[in-house]
């Protein structure tokens, strides 16, 4: 889960405020250097830093402007979640199969930090009040990427996370109840003991972590999807692995940040088939969308009360409101639906 950026400028010699973290000299320090190692500029020559705030995920996410030359954007990463380490891999793996995402210019796994190409500020989301005529074709780039990876070969020794299995799904579903239900929700572990443990999710995880074939983004909504020269580029692609493309669909379908009408994810549908020239399975489709929405919901949970950051509370009631209407006369609703009637 990613957000808007911040354009507040900051002096590179002064800790800074970012995601509910403070970053000290070493994030800046090092991705400046970096900046002028790949420039080859003199230590005295103007370098702007510019925080970019992002959800929680172990990543320094900057704007770099020297005085005379492009921008870029810089990326130092921890350890603290695995899939950081991907990154660079995989965005490499994704330009040679002609997918389109920014290009990296300059890396160093030693220090943990790249330079890569500033695609600017304009994502989907930023368009979500245009008419629909404007966001079509926006649509139609995205699906096109989205379809080519499906297509794509990635080399043997790539290591992507792990794939989409009944236990992920599983993970999911306890992140939901975790994080939404118990944590943000303040409900008993007694109460979502017998919700977790309902056939009908199990029959979910089941399910659809029987085929896990295609590398799907893992994140694919409107805030990872920026515009440049009329095409959708694709970032924060790190969490990639193997599972069904209809995981990544759904995301776009149901993502809470949009709130699509029914109508326009009949649109959008039409648009996937005339790209793909196939219709997903309802069923498969409507499942995913379950698991993508309940996976959604626990990380708004985790970030609004672990992280402290209010700005997903928001969409707390839009993606309950969009599960409540998927899940409304099928057996998993026993499971799902007293957790959501507690969403104000």
């Amino acid at each position: 889960m990613s957000r808007q950026p911040e354009n507040t400028k900051t002096k590179i010699s002064k800790p800074y405020q970012l995601s509910h973290q403070i970053l000290y000299v070493m994030p800046t320090d090092t991705l400046l250097t970096a900046t002028r190692t790949h420039l080859d500029l003199d230590p005295m020559h103007s370098v702007i830093i510019e925080p970019i705030k992002k959800g929680g995920s172990g990543r320094t996410i900057v704007r770099i402007k020297p005085e005379g030359y492009a921008t870029y954007i810089g990326i130092y990463y921890t350890m603290e979640r695995a899939d950081n380490a991907n990154y660079l891999p995989v965005s490499k793996f994704l330009k040679k199969a002609r997918i389109n995402v920014p290009e990296v210019l300059y890396d160093n796994i030693g220090r943990r930090c790249a330079l890569i190409e500033d695609l600017g500020d304009t994502d989907l989301l930023s368009l979500k009040d245009e008419p629909w005529e404007v966001r079509e074709p926006i649509y139609r780039s995205a699906f096109e990427q989205l379809d080519k990876l499906f297509y794509s070969r990635p080399p043997k020794d790539l290591e992507f996370q792990p794939p989409f299995d009944p236990e992920l799904y599983k993970w999911e579903q306890d992140y939901f109840f975790d994080n939404l239900a118990e944590i943000y929700l303040r409900m008993s572990a007694g109460e979502t003991t017998p919700l977790r443990d309902h056939p009908a999710l199990a029959e979910i995880a089941q399910q659809l972590g029987a085929s896990a074939r295609h590398l799907v983004h893992r994140d694919f909504q409107s805030q990872n999807i920026i515009i440049k020269d009329g095409e959708a580029y694709l970032i924060d692609f790190q969490g990639m692995r193997r599972g069904r493309q209809e995981y990544d669909l759904a995301s776009l379908l149901y993502d809470p940040y949009m709130n699509h009408s029914a109508e326009e994810r009949e649109k959008l549908l039409d648009i996937w088939e005339d790209v793909t020239e196939e219709r997903p399975l309802p069923d498969i489709l409507e499942k995913c969308a379950i698991q993508r929405l309940m996976q959604a919901l626990g990380a708004y949970g985790n970030l609004v009360s672990n992280k402290g950051d209010e700005w997903f509370e928001q969409y707390i009631p839009v993606a309950a409101k969009l599960l409540g209407e998927l899940i409304e006369g099928k057996p998993v609703e026993a499971a799902i639906k007293p957790v959501l009637d507690l969403v104000k």
